[in-house]
């Protein structure tokens, strides 16, 4: 067998630690006979009757300051012209009254039966959660969107008009976004982009649709839109309004919610789930800008519409917020 290898040598010992340096005493006041004082501080040495001879200053280079005078003379330092007078602590705010608790509305421990609208929905979910969903996310510049706002406003256009414009024209170029699934057959082909747009009553919640949003131009949506939710906080809607949806959106950015994912109602094939605007900081030309930004996020029916069918109508969606001089036409 091989040797082993020789002990490596035992490392020098370790060199003596140098000596610390010697502190450095405050230069002399006086240099070659001649005093190194500011004037103020020669001033103090005659007021306080101090021997000027006998200070070391500890300014630059041993000058004698006004506070090494004040020392030698055991008075305390004269505060800086102008300095500000130590803040008094402030005051502790008073405490914020204490909301008081709502009372529910309904005897506690009993059991409520749901309105009529809710408990629809709520026979409405489960069979939606049993669909495999896809979810794409997009982030969407909407300062020239709410430009053309506000020019429409005053002629009556909400932006729930304006919002289901741009996306019937986006969808009309995407025929399986708004297409509809037949369980164990194949898809059906929609001519029109009705969309259903969710409705928060307190009854519960409903979903309005707008007829053609390609096709009506958004003077006419806004009208349509407006007499809809008139009905649907008054009288009621006709089974006529909520249905035949081919695609629906949720619009939650007035609570000022960034973002959030929607869950697909039942024989749609997708839903788009719309966050509030902010003020971003992002890149512009190669320099920094402030942009006004909205997430969309989009679940969509995965049996037949995968991920990147999803992509590519937010893309498109995009492009038709971000430039949406087409949607007056």
């Amino acid at each position: 067998a091989a040797a082993a290898p020789a002990p490596a040598a035992a490392a020098p010992a370790p060199a003596a630690a140098a000596p610390a340096p010697a502190a450095v005493a405050p230069a002399p006041a006086a240099a070659a006979g001649r005093i190194v004082a500011t004037p103020y501080a020669k001033k103090l040495a005659k007021k306080h009757k101090v021997d000027i001879n006998t200070v070391r200053g500890t300014g630059l280079n041993g000058r004698i300051t006004a506070i090494d005078i004040e020392t030698a003379a055991g008075v305390p330092p004269t505060p800086k012209a102008g300095a500000a007078p130590a803040a008094a602590p402030a005051k502790a705010a008073p405490a914020a009254a204490k909301a008081a608790p709502v009372a529910p509305p309904a005897p506690v421990g009993t059991i409520t039966p749901l309105a009529p609208m809710q408990a629809a929905v709520a026979k409405n979910m489960l069979p939606s959660l049993s669909v495999p969903v896809s979810r794409v996310a997009m982030k969407i510049c909407t300062d020239e969107f709410d430009k053309l706002y506000a020019t429409l406003k005053p002629k009556g256009v909400t932006m729930t008009a304006l919002l289901t414009k741009a996306v019937g024209v986006a969808l009309a170029q995407h025929p399986l976004m708004f297409s509809t699934y037949v369980d164990g057959q194949g898809i059906i082909y929609n001519d029109k982009v009705n969309i259903a747009v969710a409705v928060a009553l307190p009854s519960g919640l409903i979903t309005p649709v707008l007829k053609d949003t390609a096709g009506t131009d958004v003077y006419q949506l806004g009208r349509d839109w407006s007499a809809l939710v008139k009905k649907a906080r008054g009288s009621g809607l006709a089974p006529a309004d909520y249905a035949g949806g081919t695609f629906t959106i949720s619009n939650m950015g007035m609570f000022g919610v960034s973002a959030f994912d929607a869950i697909l109602p039942p024989g749609q094939t997708a839903i788009l789930a719309v966050g509030g605007s902010e003020k971003t900081v992002v890149p512009v030309n190669g320099m920094i800008g402030v942009k006004t930004i909205m997430t969309v996020n989009c679940t969509a029916d995965h049996r037949h519409v995968n991920g990147d069918v999803v992509a590519a109508f937010l893309v498109t969606l995009k492009e038709t917020i971000e430039n949406p001089s087409s949607l007056t036409l």
